[in-house]
């Protein structure tokens, strides 16, 4: 099984689609966007709330392959915005985990991305 940044930069979708959730990933906001696309509740960790987006995206990509009347481009918009702003967030996590010592104010000094 391939680890969840591979399966995420393995990802082909067109240019439309790629450009618009590349250019909406810089207003993501986790906790706002994340219950909107996974439904209410908790906020799943940024693993977990990855794997269920790339299941999302697979049904929605399937949809807009086979031409289905149900397929939203929105919606696929929507869960691509999220996909890469919950992948920054892990590769921000993991970059603050092995550059940094256990002191929260040095990986804040270094500027990684917060994941709130």
């Amino acid at each position: 099984m391939q680890d969840v940044f591979s399966r995420v930069s393995l990802l082909r979708r067109p240019g439309i689609l790629a450009r618009a959730a590349r250019l909406g990933a810089r207003n993501y906001c986790r906790k706002r966007d994340l219950r909107r696309i996974l439904g209410y509740g908790e906020v799943p960790k940024p693993a977990a709330a990855v794997m269920q987006l790339l299941e999302l995206e697979e049904a929605l990509n399937t949809a807009r392959k086979a031409g289905e009347a149900g397929y939203s481009m929105i919606r696929h918009v929507d869960v691509l915005i999220a996909l890469a702003g919950e992948a920054a967030c892990l590769k921000a996590r993991a970059k603050t985990r092995t550059a940094a010592p256990r002191d929260r104010r040095f990986s804040a000094a270094e500027g990684a991305a917060p994941c709130p």
